[in-house]
């Protein structure tokens, strides 16, 4: 029986006074990856950054409901929000390597937890980004500032960077949508050697990539989540006629 990593219950979300997540259900099993789906503005984003607090950043936000992780509810006072979003990890739309070197980018996180030996920051640096599909590319370029690679390579070191710090869940906000095919077509072949080494979530407006690479698909739309089921049931026999029209392209 699958393990539940994460549970959201009666999630709401509000930016001032405009309600953008409308009680949001949903549970995320352990090294699965679920599709966030739908059109511009439904809250796939938005619910994406609510499993790490990220939305704690934009001012007027606030949230009511619960996200259980670990048993604990990660808006409970009790919650630390760095060592969170060392848990649960991000990684954005844009590419954003951070202006050092490929090495000094992977080890970055590595430092602030107090792990300083070289041939142990070494190992894992190089684990990291075999792990994410891009050691043959940076191997001889890890002294070398990471903006110097080419988009593709730059996404697959900041999976890299997020890897390095071992955490139990990854959340994705669009990582192809700023890459050529090639690159995106990369992106996703390292996603899918990762499954079920970890659970990842996945924001995407490319229907083809979450039919291909995801085990179970979230449908939104203004704010609710219309349905949540297998991703092969979601694309070949959805419940919900919304779900239906926006899959086949009839509004979206």
């Amino acid at each position: 029986m699958a393990e539940t990593i994460i549970e959201t219950k009666d999630l709401h979300l509000y930016y001032g006074q405009n309600e953008a997540l409308k009680g949001i259900d949903l549970t995320l099993n352990k090294g699965e990856i679920t599709a966030l789906i739908g059109p511009s503005g439904c809250g796939k984003s938005t619910f994406l950054r609510c499993l790490n607090r990220m939305n704690d950043l934009i001012p007027n936000v606030s949230t009511t409901g619960s996200v259980v992780y670990k048993e604990q509810d990660i808006f409970g006072l009790k919650t630390d929000t760095v060592d969170l979003r060392k848990e649960i990890g991000m990684v954005f739309q844009q590419p954003n390597p951070f202006p050092f070197s490929v090495y000094d980018n992977i080890t970055y996180g590595l430092k602030l937890k107090g792990i300083k030996e070289k041939e142990q920051l070494d190992e894992i640096v190089e684990a990291s980004l075999k792990a994410a599909f891009v050691w043959d590319n940076v191997k001889d370029k890890l002294n070398e500032s990471a903006l110097a690679l080419s988009g593709g390579q730059q996404q697959r070191v900041c999976i890299a960077r997020v890897l390095a710090i071992d955490p139990d869940v990854i959340l994705l906000d669009e990582p192809t949508s700023a890459l050529d095919p090639i690159s995106s077509g990369k992106i996703e072949n390292t996603l899918s050697e990762l499954r079920g080494k970890y659970t990842m979530v996945i924001v995407t407006h490319n229907m083809s990539q979450a039919s291909r690479i995801s085990d179970k698909t979230a449908f939104f739309l203004d704010g609710s989540l219309i349905e949540f089921n297998k991703t092969r049931d979601i694309f070949l026999y959805p419940q919900e006629k919304q779900t239906d029209d926006y899959i086949s392209g009839r509004f979206g």
